[in-house]
């Protein structure tokens, strides 16, 4: 009698093995992050605290960590980096909430509805000096290239989304270029700075730039896709502020599409006109499951991360590899 080959289930992404290799380096970038909070004016430690203390992951600065060391660094220049990044991310998040009327960000009331907008843009516009401080303290004019040049993509991107918004015309490939340049482009800038910093070859430079890149439109698609099927308690942030906005995601375009002429007047009235009702969120979440909206954004999603993972081919075997490979998987995996 044949013996059943017993079935091993395959284990769930995790970051463990990334956290763990990058722990002592991430320990000293929280205390140059909490060391150039510090201000003597009171608002800016205790507004910046309030963002940058929900953030449990840090994954833009581990990134940069990974791809310096999977790249040969000895030295600790891209702590300065890993800090600076993370101080530019907050900053555009800061921004973003004033420009989008956030409720939410992390889980915590938006800073600017307990600051005000105007210190939630100063205090962003603080961060930003700090991140450049920070990056001439590395000591890397390169990576100083890198970032600052990212600092302006963030920027253009961000604008062209504003000047797209309800856009219900707007193409794959224009919301593609959205997203490259305002999410998609820091994870990029990370990694390479990281590199750069390390001394590693142009081509190495190119492979984790490329890495990140695609990492980072993975994370945003499915950010996209989880504003409609997600929930406050794991988000930290309200679902259904994208369509409340009229903001055109990859999910929202797609349905629009397959519904074709049939909800034209629905998408005009909810995204155009922002005309909406309280059953308009649900019925459009009910439209994305039935068309397969939803799928193929987490589709697409999944190519981007499989693509990130075979940019660190020529790593070898270095235990950043596996570990950088989980992140992309955990990237798409995650529900939050």
């Amino acid at each position: 009698m044949a013996v059943a080959t017993p079935v091993v289930a395959e284990r769930p992404p995790s970051l463990d093995a990334l956290l763990g290799l990058a722990r002592s380096d991430m320990a000293a970038v929280d205390e140059l992050i909490r060391r150039h909070m510090d201000s003597p004016v009171p608002v800016i430690p205790a507004l910046a605290d309030h963002l940058i203390a929900g953030s449990a992951k840090r994954l833009r600065p581990l990134l940069t960590i990974a791809a310096a060391r999977i790249a040969g660094a000895r030295d600790e220049a891209c702590l300065k980096l890993a800090a600076a990044v993370e101080f530019i991310h907050t900053a555009t998040l800061l921004h973003d909430d004033v420009v989008d009327s956030s409720q939410l960000r992390r889980g915590r009331v938006a800073a600017h509805l307990i600051w005000g907008a105007p210190s939630s843009v100063l205090v962003g516009d603080f961060l930003f000096a700090r991140a450049f401080e920070l990056m001439v303290g590395a000591g890397s004019m390169p990576a100083l290239e890198i970032l600052a040049r990212a600092s302006r993509v963030i920027a253009e991107g961000e604008v062209l989304q504003l000047t797209r918004a309800h856009d219900l015309d707007l193409s794959q490939d224009v919301y593609l270029e959205i997203i490259k340049a305002k999410t998609a482009e820091l994870f990029a800038a990370a990694a390479e700075s990281g590199a750069v910093s390390a001394g590693a070859s142009p081509e190495r430079c190119r492979s984790l730039r490329k890495y990140g890149q695609d990492l980072g439109i993975a994370f945003q698609l499915v950010d996209d896709a989880l504003d409609y099927s997600g929930d406050a308690g794991a988000l930290g942030k309200n679902p259904g502020d994208d369509f409340r906005e009229g903001k055109a995601t990859l999910p929202l375009l797609l349905v629009m599409a397959r519904t074709g002429a049939s909800e034209r007047d629905f998408w005009v009235r909810t995204v155009d006109r922002r005309e909406q009702t309280d059953a308009d969120f649900e019925r459009t979440r009910e439209l994305m499951r039935q068309t397969g909206a939803l799928q193929a954004t987490l589709d697409l999603a999944r190519t981007y991360a499989e693509s990130a993972k075979v940019a660190l081919a020529d790593f070898g075997a270095s235990p950043w590899r596996p570990a950088l490979e989980d992140l992309a998987d955990v990237a798409v995996a995650r529900t939050a």
